[in-house]
């Protein structure tokens, strides 16, 4: 059940992703944002393979672009957009908020899963483009004057991902 819910979070985690980044270069018109959710449809791509070979209920069906089954991301969408809005510099921190939170979603999801390798593999997939977004947001965030403080992962985990290398 465990693995089950994770995958269905992860759906929907990566499509409040995209359609954020989506929302938000609606806005500011900066190209990370455009580039980055066409990333996360890859992503929830992948997610949606998963769910379907397993015979589960998508949650993201055909729902509408901003409406999502999971109360809480459907708060956090709302809540990211509008503070995405106010300013360039707080989409930035939108974005590397919601890279962090995908970064330790996954960790915590990959420790529930018992013998599917094909869940690591998508996993380890998403961790690693999770850490390469949090590392263009954090480029651009330093570029436009501002600072960051992760909410979700250490500030060790933070420093280690921003001051290595991009990852294949």
């Amino acid at each position: 059940q465990e693995e089950t819910d994770g995958l269905l979070l992860m759906r929907e985690e990566e499509k409040l992703a995209r359609e954020v980044y989506l929302a938000l270069y609606d806005i500011h018109g900066l190209n990370i944002f455009n580039n980055i959710s066409a990333s996360e449809q890859t992503h929830t791509n992948a997610v949606l393979a998963l769910i379907e070979r397993y015979s589960l209920l998508d949650p993201v069906g055909e729902n509408a672009t901003g409406v999502f089954e999971n109360v809480d991301l459907q708060q956090l969408h709302d809540a990211l957009v509008a503070q995405g809005t106010n300013s360039l510099l707080e989409a930035l921190y939108v974005g590397a908020e919601v890279e962090e939170l995908d970064i330790a979603d996954i960790e915590n999801l990959k420790l529930q899963v018992v013998d599917n390798d094909d869940i690591i593999l998508v996993y380890d997939n998403l961790l690693k483009g999770s850490r390469n977004h949090l590392r263009s947001f954090y480029r651009q965030i330093e570029s436009n004057g501002g600072t960051y403080t992760p909410s979700y992962i250490t500030q060790t985990q933070f420093d280690d991902i921003v001051n290595s290398d991009m990852e294949r």
